[in-house]
Order: C-alpha cells, then sequence, then structure tokens
C-alpha cells in the first residue's frame, strides 16, 4: 500500500458516532443493549435450528445462516466502536481496516444472495408444493447457502484488495465508526473514479439482481395465495412471507441508499445514521421478526426451556 508524506506507521483515526455528552452517552448505552439482544437472539435462533431436529427443513436452515451472517455482521463493527468510546483511542491499523471491510463487505453481499434464496424457497414451497423435496433438496440449500457464502466473499477479496491499493496522504481521519468503503475513499490522494464505477456494477448484481428474483418470487406467491381455498394455508403464507418482506426491505433500503448514490450526494452524518441503522439495528431485529411471528420457532424455543412437551 502506498502511503503519501507517511511520517508514523499506516494508522486511521475513526471519527465515530457519539461523543461524551450525555445524550451520546445515552445512546451509547442503547447501542449496547441493542448489541446484546442482536447477539443473544441471532446466537439462541442458529442454536433452536441446530438442536431441534423438527427445523430441519430448508427454510430454517436459511434462516440460521442469516441469523449466523447478522451474527458475524454485528460483531465486525460495534466492538471496535465500543472500545474506540470507552478507551478514549480512535485509530486502527490497516489490518485491522482491511480486517472489517472484508468481514463487513463479504456479510452485506452474502446476506444480498441468501435473502434471494429464501425468496425462491418460500415461492417453491407455495407455488409448488408438490414439487418441494426435489427442487429444494438438502444438496440444492446446501448449494444455495455455500453460494452466498462464496460470491460474498468473492466480492470482500475485490473490494479489499482495489480499495487498499490507493495511496492515503494527508489527514486519515475516517468521517465514520467503522471502516466503510466509501468512508475510506474520501481519504485517497488519487482518483477514484474507476473503482467508484466498478462498485456500482457490484450494486448492481449484488443488490437490484437479488431484489429481481425477490420480486419475481413474491410476486408469484401472492397470486398464488390470492388464489388459495384454506384460510388458515393463507393466513400461515402471508405471515411467512410479510416476515421475509419486512427484512428485505429493511436491509435493500438501507444498502441501496449508501451504495447507489453519485459521490455528490453523500453526507458522512447520513452515512453513519443509515450504516447503524442495518449494521446494527437491523440484525437485532431480523431474530425478532421471524421468532415471535413464527409459531414452530417459539415451540422449539419453549421446549428447550422444557417448557414445551414434557410441560403439557
Amino acid at each position: 500500500m502506498a502511503w503519501g508524506n507517511q511520517t508514523s506507521s499506516p494508522v486511521f483515526i475513526l471519527l465515530g458516532i457519539f461523543n461524551h455528552s450525555p445524550t451520546h452517552t445515552f445512546l451509547f448505552a442503547l447501542v449496547l443493549g441493542i448489541f446484546t439482544v442482536a447477539v443473544m437472539g441471532n446466537s439462541t435462533m442458529v442454536l433452536l435450528i441446530h438442536l431441534d431436529t423438527q427445523l430441519h427443513t430448508p427454510m430454517y436452515f436459511l434462516l440460521s445462516q442469516l441469523s449466523l451472517m447478522d451474527l458475524m455482521l454485528i460483531c465486525t463493527t460495534v466492538p471496535k466502536m465500543a472500545f474506540n468510546y470507552l478507551s478514549g483511542r480512535n485509530s486502527i491499523s490497516l489490518a485491522g481496516c482491511g480486517t472489517q471491510i472484508f468481514f463487513y463487505v463479504s456479510l452485506m453481499g452474502a446476506e444480498c444472495f441468501l435473502l434471494a434464496a429464501m425468496a425462491y424457497d418460500r415461492y417453491v414451497a407455495i407455488c409448488h408444493p408438490l414439487r418441494y423435496p426435489v427442487l429444494m433438496s438438502q444438496k440444492v440449500c446446501g448449494l444455495m447457502a455455500a453460494a452466498s457464502w462464496l460470491l460474498g466473499s468473492l466480492d470482500g477479496i475485490i473490494v479489499i484488495v482495489v480499495a487498499l491499493t490507493f495511496p492515503y496522504c494527508g489527514s486519515r481521519e475516517i468521517p465514520h465508526f467503522f471502516c466503510d468503503v466509501p468512508a475510506l475513499l474520501t481519504l485517497a490522494c488519487t482518483h477514484t473514479l474507476t473503482f467508484e464505477r466498478m462498485m456500482l456494477i457490484c450494486c448492481i448484481i449484488m443488490l437490484l439482481f437479488p431484489v429481481g428474483i425477490i420480486i419475481a418470487s413474491y410476486a408469484r406467491v401472492i397470486l398464488a395465495v390470492i388464489h388459495m381455498g384454506s384460510g388458515e394455508g393463507r393466513r400461515k403464507a402471508f405471515a411467512t412471507c410479510s416476515s421475509h418482506l419486512m427484512v428485505v426491505g429493511m436491509y435493500y433500503g438501507a444498502a441501496m441508499f449508501i451504495y447507489m448514490r453519485p459521490t455528490s450526494d453523500r453526507s458522512p452524518t447520513q452515512d453513519k445514521m443509515v450504516s447503524a441503522f442495518y449494521t446494527i439495528l437491523t440484525p437485532m431485529l431480523n431474530p425478532l421478526i421471524y421468532s415471535l411471528r413464527n409459531r414452530e420457532v417459539s415451540r422449539a424455543f419453549m421446549k428447550v426451556l422444557g417448557k414445551g412437551e414434557s410441560g403439557e
């Protein structure tokens, strides 16, 4: 990595999102609370789906992968932010910055493809129930999950290799609470237009392509649900799909806002607020949305606590 005017070790300064005013101290404590709930919620989802054999289905396997990604995503940003705030040391090494970028971009990309796979799973389950065991077999489901992880990691590798080859000179203050690529590029002392165009192409692939699959899948699902004769079947289908659509709307909406706007329209404050939403708040909401609106997950949780079948 080339460094202009290098006089010390290659270190960035994360300006963070909070100061030490009473209001920001309260908000920081709130973030720690959200982080705790997110870690506990996603860990519980992964464990429940692993332990309960009745949840060993394609839908819940994909859901466990989503919870694992959310768990890793929030652990990529919040612990470092909390350490910096509490210690007063806002520095992050080149290796630390690169690690954050890789995991953050990889997990974001992986979630994009996984959410599309989950939409396809619901489409097959509702529109082709008799062919579901074949179209969503254990092998197919495993391949879809593996492809999501692989494509996300590939995106992370490409981004980190290119971003960390730029020369950074002058101020090394990143106007963010973690090493996000758009914020890092503002410090580069060379033209980054080609890389920004490459990122836009990646966003089209990682965001718009999965969104197209999701829209097509749920358009077919909605039509099938409307024509269902069973009121109970219609209710269950809508409950499952609405949970997924809530997650999709929150996740893709925020990601598109961050990564598909022109550089001239960017505001560090807006970027930090929206990034906090989908890197901190969304990982907490996902397990709550799926567990509170899902009888099977609630049953598995009560069973693990010893209040399920044995207490009936």
